[in-house]
């Protein structure tokens, strides 16, 4: 049995529901673990335009892409922004395209390789899709040099 059957989180609840009524456990459970949301974004200030870069937020951990201090990383990072239904919208631009949230939010169905679709927590980094092994820290990279790392969104 997988790790999300024994959540009791497969009965396609992103389906049945709207994103304004899921649960905390359900609401989080929509995040795939890919650790794009993570990586530090560049911005066009005339064209609005969001560039990715490789360079990780100092907190995401390379080999799971997952945040390590997820619930205090405020603490660390003040500007991590909480992701919720009431404010997903004005975040869509900078979500990257494969987020099951930016897909939900847009009437979209999520991928086949989603931990919820395929009841498997690796799934993504199968596919392909996650930063898995991609990233460079921060504080290895000057802010001046982001541009350098930029790359396109694994889909």
């Amino acid at each position: 049995m997988s790790e999300i059957d024994r959540h009791g989180l497969t009965d396609r609840f992103w389906e049945r529901k709207p994103m304004s009524k899921l649960s905390q456990r359900e609401w989080e459970a929509l995040c795939d673990g890919c650790g794009k949301c993570c990586l530090n974004k560049l911005e066009d200030e005339e064209t609005g335009e969001v560039a990715l870069t490789r360079v990780a937020c100092r907190l995401l951990d390379d080999a799971t892409c997952l945040c390590a201090q997820y619930k205090i990383r405020h603490q660390f990072v003040p500007e991590c922004i909480v992701l919720k239904p009431s404010n997903i919208e004005d975040n869509l631009y900078w979500m990257p395209e494969t987020c099951a949230y930016k897909l939900l939010w847009n009437g979209q169905p999520l991928y086949d390789w989603h931990p919820l679709i395929s009841g498997h927590p690796d799934s993504v980094h199968a596919a392909g899709v996650s930063m898995q092994g991609h990233t460079v820290p921060e504080f290895e990279v000057d802010e001046d040099d982001w541009e350098d790392h930029i790359i396109e969104e694994p889909t």
